[in-house]
């Protein structure tokens, strides 16, 4: 059992008294639970006068994000491209989502006890600097190719909604999930607090509709492809585990002291439902017959009363833009858990921008044959999370007896190094890859001669990466070790000149 701080050694509900306080705690704490402002918050810990909100609004804010059309496409890929029947894909979307749902809860709960992003709480499992690799991919996939997925079917929305080109509605939506990003995390909770309601509602009805409309048994799987149940698994775990790196994010300003099964229930139920109840609308769509020419968010509202076609895709668009501001924020985070030396504010805040405009690029560059381009980024997220998953869960349960302040100074130690974690982690990724990938520009070494398989590449990465990281940790030079930690300077000293 993790040995818990005194009470007067924490502040009342802050990190750890050991934890680094650093130059800009001032600058945190008056931020406060202002929501127009720029938060000045990079990689650095939380302190306990600035810890503020409440654990249900992880509801809200991991609900919202989720009801887009890249939610619904799930359900779309599972029986209309991959030819899976409708029950079955119900099923591998319900064990993949609800897989994903688990280990996003699970990873929330280092952000209350800590105070920092998901990446920086990482930094045990790989070291100060060989955290660099999953954080860099982390930003890469969240900070442009997520951003660029969701950008896509937001625009779709717009231009089949007003009859615009492309491009500018392309432009809309970045300009407004740009500027809710660059605010940070107090805008972010509230726009998804007030943009959670209308979106539940508009694909609640929307998702009766199609339902009720739908024909499950012309989807028999007759023509599924060869591994149809494991893609479709693999594709909903990727899509609900593809939020499990940005955990520690949004739940860094809450108290330290609070409830814990809260910390991991909210955010865990808000992705399970949400991905659930629109992948199955997706699927059930895919029995309907679409027009001819129709662009994908068109053939998905088809079947709608023309009022609640129209509510449908305003909820896309609007879905799109709550996601792609998580996808920036965290995107960012991530860049600068890197170790990357700027004045905070500037940052989180002007990496976000970086990250939108070249978010922006690869969107435009995918507004056309955005189907097999979503499907293949959907199974290479998974393929550098499983292993990374199974690394910090293993370094969560090997680390659950260390007390939290040591745990605290080693995530601020620049000496601190565990390159077992990025090893291990590398290794896993490239055998999963070489060998249990199934994409349609690589096909691994076993899928080749055993399609039925499908796509296994996250759970072979997942496996392989953590047996190795039991295995490396034992090896001189590659296990946990720590120089001199830095001297902590105590929230009563004067701050340097």
């Amino acid at each position: 059992m993790t040995r818990t701080p005194s009470p007067a050694s924490l502040g009342g509900d802050g990190p750890p008294a050991a934890a680094p306080v650093r130059a800009g705690a001032d600058e945190i704490v008056a931020y406060g639970e202002h929501v127009l402002a720029v938060e000045p918050t990079g990689a650095e810990p939380v302190p306990a006068a600035g810890r503020h909100g409440r654990p249900l609004q992880l509801l809200w804010t991991w609900t919202s994000p989720n009801m887009e059309f890249a939610t619904v496409f799930i359900g779309v890929l599972a029986v209309g491209i991959f030819g899976l029947g409708f029950w079955p894909a119900v099923l591998a979307v319900v064990l993949g989502t609800g897989l994903g749902a688990v280990a996003h809860g699970f990873l929330g709960l280092r952000g209350p006890r800590f105070g920092v992003p998901q990446m920086v709480a990482g930094r045990s499992a790989f070291g100060y600097f060989g955290n660099a690799l999953p954080a860099g991919l982390n930003a890469l996939s969240a900070g442009i190719g997520w951003f660029a997925v969701n950008s896509v079917s937001a625009s779709y929305a717009l231009n089949t909604l007003l009859h615009w080109r492309l491009l500018p509605c392309l432009f809309v939506v970045v300009i407004v999930q740009i500027a809710v990003a660059f605010l940070g995390h107090n805008f972010i909770h509230t726009a998804e607090r007030y943009t959670f309601p209308v979106l539940t509602a508009i694909f609640l009805v929307t998702s009766v509709v199609i339902l009720a409309k739908s024909h499950p048994s012309a989807a028999d799987g007759s023509h599924a492809f060869k591994g149809a149940f494991l893609l479709t698994l693999g594709a909903a775990f990727g899509y609900a585990a593809g939020w499990t790196p940005y955990g520690s994010d949004y739940t860094r300003y809450l108290a330290r002291d609070t409830a814990r099964w809260k910390v991991a229930l909210w955010p865990g139920l808000g992705v399970f439902v949400s991905c659930v109840v629109l992948e199955i609308a997706g699927a059930a769509s895919a029995t309907l017959v679409a027009p001819k020419g129709a662009t994908l968010t068109g053939a998905f509202i088809h079947p709608l009363p023309t009022w609640l076609g129209k509510l449908t895709l305003l909820a896309i668009a609007v879905g799109g833009i709550a996601a792609n501001a998580l996808n920036i924020y965290s995107g960012a985070l991530s860049f600068v858990a890197m170790g990357i030396k700027l004045p905070a504010a500037v940052r989180r805040a002007t990496v976000a921008l970086v990250f939108g405009v070249a978010g922006t690029l690869v969107a435009w560059s995918g507004l056309h044959d955005s189907g097999s381009r979503y499907e293949n980024f959907l199974l290479v997220i998974t393929y550098w999370i499983g292993p990374w998953l199974a690394i910090v869960f293993l370094d969560a349960w090997l680390g659950r007896t260390r007390p939290d302040e040591e745990t605290a100074r080693m995530l601020a130690d620049p000496s601190y190094r565990n390159w077992s974690g990025p090893l291990a982690m590398a290794a896993g990724t490239a055998a999963g890859v070489l060998l249990f990938s199934n994409q349609t520009d690589f096909t691994g070494l076993v899928p080749k001669h055993y399609p039925q398989i499908g796509d296994i590449a996250f759970a072979a990465g997942f496996v392989v990466a953590g047996l190795l990281y039991l295995a490396l940790r034992k090896v001189p030079g590659l296990g946990p070790a720590t120089g001199r930690p830095p001297r902590v300077r105590t929230a009563a000293e004067p701050e340097p000149a």
